[in-house]
């Protein structure tokens, strides 16, 4: 019996990221967000799948997580004081408390010092199924403190990545020759260590008369650093066998080129693995700069640096053998100031 032998994978697909052969055909979509999100949408998954609300209490912000708490608590203590109203006016005694605008107010602040198990004992249930309302809305109320605890908690104690990227990646001068940078710098007060940067260049070019994305992992001067105290530009030299070499700004553009970033690191607080993404397209590039010192007062005891600089970049002139008359010419129309 013959042995079938599974077909041998073509260069670009043992560099393909995990986007797939249709999604590296197709342009004009940018593969990355700056903040790190993918543009991809997944239709036909179940509702319940979908949903995943564990998922999106955790990692939405603070400002949503608590206006969706506070707004999930007064909806709820609204439905109990509802039950209770709609029992009668002989459900509740409040003897000797002041009229606080209708039967409707007194129960929904029942509800609220029955729910927070408060009991302040100034209105009181009566008759057999107020209290049994009574039982439900404790039960209620305990397992709502529970899960709003274990939640707050996990937000309180996952690790996430701060990192501030430089608005744009940079073509600047580079020991004699040229060099691609960005330049990142940590926005927590937490410390990180041994933190690894991978940067992928994608673009499209034609692959046996396919247009095609093409993916190469860029070599960097400098992969990891071992602490990141400061700031960290990152560097990949443009040299005699890199992919930017010999491309303009007008090659990128048309190859609709793409840098995708990810970070990793060891969050020291709580001694977990933490990453983030960012990407950069063509037209966030800027050619014949380079960054400005983001060092301010320095004295004996600190090394002062200011992050609202991180993007500050001052003229440099490429080397002659990388300034050609079109990239210059191009990089004149299409660079951001």
């Amino acid at each position: 019996m013959a042995i079938r032998r599974r077909p041998a994978l073509t260069p670009q697909e043992q560099t393909d990221l995990g986007f797939g052969s249709v999604v590296a055909r197709q342009d004009r979509v940018r593969l990355m967000n700056r903040d790190g999100s993918f543009n991809a949408r997944r239709d036909g998954v179940p509702l319940a799948d979908r949903l995943s609300p564990y998922h999106a209490l955790l990692t939405m912000s603070w400002p949503v997580f608590l206006a969706l708490f506070f707004a999930f608590y007064i909806l709820v203590n609204a439905i109990f004081g509802a039950i209770y109203w709609s029992l009668g006016p002989a459900a509740l005694s409040a003897p000797g408390l002041a009229p606080m605008g209708g039967r409707y107010i007194v129960a929904f602040f029942f509800s609220v010092e029955t729910f927070a198990t408060i009991g302040y004992g100034n209105i009181l249930p009566n008759g057999l199924l107020a209290n049994a309302i009574v039982f439900v809305e404790s039960v209620a109320g305990i397992l709502t403190i529970a899960l709003a605890t274990g939640l707050i908690f996990a937000r309180f104690s996952r690790p996430s990545l701060h990192i501030r990227f430089s608005k744009s990646a940079i073509i600047a001068p580079y020991r004699g020759g040229t060099g691609l940078m960005f330049r990142i710098g940590n926005q927590r007060s937490t410390e990180l260590v041994n933190v690894r940067a991978n940067v992928t260049f994608a673009r499209f070019e034609v692959c046996d008369g396919v247009r095609t994305r093409v993916f190469d992992t860029l070599a960097l001067e400098r992969s990891s650093v071992l602490f990141f105290a400061l700031t960290w530009t990152i560097v990949h030299p443009i040299v005699e066998g890199s992919p930017f070499y010999g491309l303009t700004q007008a090659d990128l553009l048309e190859a609709e080129a793409e840098l995708l970033i990810i970070l990793q690191a060891t969050d020291e607080t709580f001694s977990q693995e933490v990453h983030t993404r960012a990407s950069y397209q063509a037209d966030e590039f800027q050619w014949g700069v380079k960054f400005a010192s983001v060092y301010t007062d320095r004295d004996a005891r600190f090394v002062r640096v200011d992050l609202r600089r991180i993007d500050d970049v001052e003229p440099a002139p490429l080397p002659a053998a990388a300034t050609t008359a079109d990239s210059l010419a191009t990089s004149a129309a299409v660079t951001r100031p």
